[in-house]
């Protein structure tokens, strides 16, 4: 009778996290041009951008020991992308690396693992993984924020992750860029000499500009401005940064027009060509992943 309780209750359990799945485990995005890597890059690991993805999604962060795991059914399964088997998982939590509200010690979710040319699921029982969730409806159950935030955690990738949310829960951390705002530029005496500033929007309102210098016979220099004032001690971030990050993978590809729209014809050219200076000099963002 114990064994059919348990049995009963599992697939109740079950049954409660496929149904929050079908809203919370979403298709995976498209990528811009300035977001994807080469076939060869991904092959290599997830990037900065790809945990810093992750971790800037996830209110729970967990290492874990895989334990149960069962493959659902179609039927069982709902809608699971091409090259993928939806399984059901049980883990041992060994490390809450965040989390507010602490988490239970067993955790259960659900994950489409990928499958390879043979069709065969990679070795996860056992295995110790990174868990980038939110809180599930229960005790016990967590939703990962996206089908694949879930990732070996060797000791590298650990303090990788510890790393990243550190810069994200920091006092100074720079905000998320969700757009751009005017543009402005001041010509010089003379030519090839001139200045611009955009300035940025941010999901939380704190300034963040943009300041482009020409000088005759010189490169142009650029800074990232966190502040309402731009003075000398303003530079472009350093690769691989919080805040390069932010600007490498939240920048659009150009200049839109309503950031000119006050500016003469000459003057918002010359904005636009500087705006393509910066994102020449950020790089391209670096995701291996399609973000969710």
């Amino acid at each position: 009778m114990k064994k059919k309780s348990t049995m009963t209750l599992r697939t109740l359990v079950l049954l409660c996290l496929i149904s929050a799945a079908q809203s919370q485990i979403s298709a995976a995005g498209t990528l811009t041009d300035r977001s994807a890597t080469q076939p060869s890059e991904r092959a290599a690991g997830l990037s900065y951008a790809d945990i810093a993805d992750l971790a800037d999604a996830a209110p729970l962060v967990a290492q874990a020991r895989i334990g149960n795991i069962i493959k659902l059914k179609p039927a069982q399964a709902g809608t699971v992308p091409a090259g993928h088997q939806r399984l059901f998982i049980e883990a041992n939590v060994s490390n809450l690396i965040r989390g507010e509200g602490g988490i239970s010690p067993t955790v259960r979710y659900l994950y489409d693992a990928p499958i390879d040319a043979r069709g065969k699921l990679p070795k996860l029982k056992k295995a110790q993984v990174i868990l980038f969730a939110r809180a599930g409806a229960r005790p016990g159950e967590i939703q990962l924020v996206a089908r694949d935030a879930q990732i070996i955690a060797s000791p590298a990738e650990i303090e990788r992750v510890k790393a990243i949310l550190s810069e994200l829960v920091a006092n100074d951390a720079p905000p998320r860029i969700i757009g751009l705002g005017d543009a402005f530029h001041v010509a010089g005496t003379i030519a090839g000499e001139g200045e611009t500033q955009i300035f940025l929007r941010t999901e939380n309102s704190e300034p963040v500009s943009l300041s482009i210098l020409r000088r005759p016979g010189q490169e142009p220099r650029w800074a990232v401005a966190l502040g309402e004032i731009v003075d000398e001690a303003a530079r472009p971030p350093a690769p691989g940064s919080l805040l390069w990050y932010r600007l490498a993978c939240g920048l659009p590809d150009a200049l839109p027009a309503r950031s000119v729209r006050a500016l003469s014809p000459p003057d918002a050219e010359a904005a636009r060509s500087d705006y393509q200076v910066v994102l020449r000099a950020l790089g391209p963002c670096g995701r291996t992943r399609a973000k969710s």
